[in-house]
C-alpha cells in the first residue's frame, strides 16, 4: 500500500495543469498585445524624433538661406 497516491494528490495536480492550460491563451493574447504595444510606442517614438531632427535641418537651412540673402543685399 506504500506505493498508491492518494486521490486528493492526484486531483490537486490534475486541476493545476488544467489551470494552467485554461489560463494560457488568454495570458499569451496579452503579453502579444504587450509587445504590439509597445513596439507602437517605439515606431511613435521613432518618428517624433525624426520629425524634431527635420525640424533642426530645415531651422540650419533656412538660417543659412537668410545669411546668403543679407549677404547678396549688402554687395
Amino acid at each position: 500500500m506504500g506505493d498508491m497516491v492518494q486521490s486528493q494528490i492526484t486531483d490537486a495536480v490534475t486541476q493545476t495543469n488544467v489551470k494552467v492550460l485554461g489560463e494560457s491563451p488568454a495570458s499569451a493574447l496579452g503579453i502579444s498585445s504587450q509587445a504590439m504595444s509597445h513596439a507602437m510606442g517605439l515606431a511613435m517614438e521613432n518618428a517624433t524624433h525624426t520629425q524634431g531632427g527635420m525640424q533642426q535641418i530645415g531651422n540650419s537651412a533656412a538660417a543659412s538661406l537668410m545669411a546668403l540673402i543679407t549677404k547678396a543685399g549688402a554687395s
